[in-house]
Formats: structure tokens, C-alpha cells, sequence
């Protein structure tokens, strides 16, 4: 008796949601990721412009003083963004982003002093912009301890300057964040032992669950089913 073929399915060539957010903190690898994403979905790529920052390298040698104006320049740039991400969903191109546009409130609320944190919010108020929320959002997680050691080892100049009481407080605000964050679908991603840059595995491994995902909030650590 002959057996019957087997059947192959095709990996899936088309987005499986419109507008997609690769979120967590710095060294976490998001832009990498997000760009391996777009090339696999053929996505319009948005990413954060933090070389544009003219405050941020002043930023991370002497945070008290240029808190205010580095998150007030985000705050500009976030607005022009969400226009942006206006835009794509009216035409209705697939977009994926290294970021959402709440992350400034995760990093305001971090570094600023409460009266500027006031002030902030003011002004970032006025600006009465607020971009469409992601339909996902994969957030990638990784110990301060590692997310140091990549940071040292990409050697860019004014990332060298973080502290590790900046990092571990940054990872910490993440954390809280998106354990209240209910707007879109999350999966949250253990990105120390998956390397979706440099192995089509670990990168076949992430986009299955991405596809497949379900609910409002999954886990995913590489070897194991959360």
C-alpha cells in the first residue's frame, strides 16, 4: 500500500498582524530583531532615531542634568512617529517598529525629578498626538548583566557610559510596565539564549510563536512551553 506524500507546509510570507512593536530595553537586541522580521514579512521598518538626539550622549555622562531636555527631544520625535504609523495604517502597510510610543513614559518616569516629570507631561500633552496602538508587541527581556556585557561589546562610545544602577533600574521599569500593559496582545521573550540575528532556527522558533499566539500574554524561554 502506498503511503500518502507528505505535505510540507510553506513557511508564512505575509504578516500575521498589520502593525507590529519589538519592545524592551537597551542591548536587548529589538532593532536586529525588528529588521529580520521586516525582511522575512516584507514590513515597512520604523525605528527609533536615538542618533538624532542631539541630548543624549550629554545624557548618559551627567543624567540629572540633561534628563529633561533628552525626553522632551524623544517626545517630539514620538510625535512625529505616530503620524507616521498614522500614515502606514491608512494606506494599509504592514509596519513593524523597534519601539511603542508609551516607552517615554517608562524612561520619563525613571529619570526625571516630579516636578519635572510634571512639567514633561505637560508638554508632552500638548502635543495632542497619540499613535494607534501596536496590534503586537514581542518584548524582549535579557538580566542586566547581559544586556551590560553586549552593550561593551557593540562599543558604541556614549553607550559605554551607562551605569549598571542605570540598567538594573531600566530593566526593573520595563518589567512593571508590561506587567500592567493590557492595550495589545505582548509576548515576552527570554533573549538570552535565543539569538534570532544569527540562527534561522532560533528565528524560525520566535516567528512560529508569533504566529501562533493566541491569547493576550505569552512567555517564551527557548527549550521550554510557558
Amino acid at each position: 500500500m502506498n503511503s500518502a506524500p507528505l505535505t510540507v507546509t510553506a513557511p508564512q510570507l505575509h504578516p500575521p498582524f498589520g502593525y507590529i512593536a519589538i519592545e524592551g530595553p537597551i542591548g536587548v537586541g529589538k532593532t536586529s530583531l525588528a529588521r529580520r522580521l521586516a525582511q522575512r514579512w516584507s514590513m515597512h521598518e520604523l525605528f527609533e532615531r536615538s542618533q538624532d538626539n542631539p541630548f543624549l550622549e550629554r545624557f548618559y555622562r551627567d543624567t540629572a542634568r540633561y534628563a529633561l531636555p533628552v525626553q522632551l527631544h524623544f517626545a517630539l520625535q514620538r510625535a512625529q512617529q505616530a503620524q507616521e504609523v498614522s500614515a502606514a495604517q491608512a494606506s494599509g502597510t504592514p509596519l513593524i517598529a523597534d519601539f511603542i510610543t508609551q516607552r517615554n513614559d517608562i524612561f520619563a518616569r525613571l529619570i526625571l525629578q516630579d516636578d519635572e516629570w510634571q512639567l514633561y507631561r505637560a508638554l508632552a500633552a500638548r502635543l495632542d498626538v497619540s499613535a494607534p496602538a501596536p496590534d503586537f508587541v514581542v518584548y524582549l527581556q535579557a538580566s542586566p548583566e547581559v544586556l551590560f556585557a553586549r552593550i561593551q561589546k557593540r562599543a558604541v562610545p556614549m553607550e559605554l557610559q551607562i551605569s549598571d544602577a542605570y540598567l538594573r533600574a531600566l530593566c526593573d521599569a520595563y518589567n512593571e510596565f508590561f506587567y500592567h500593559y493590557d492595550r495589545t496582545p505582548v509576548l515576552t521573550v527570554n533573549a538570552e539564549h535565543l539569538n534570532p540575528l544569527d540562527s534561522d532556527a532560533d528565528l524560525a522558533l520566535l516567528v512560529e510563536r508569533i504566529e501562533t499566539m493566541r491569547g493576550r500574554k505569552e512567555f517564551f524561554v527557548k527549550g521550554t512551553s510557558l
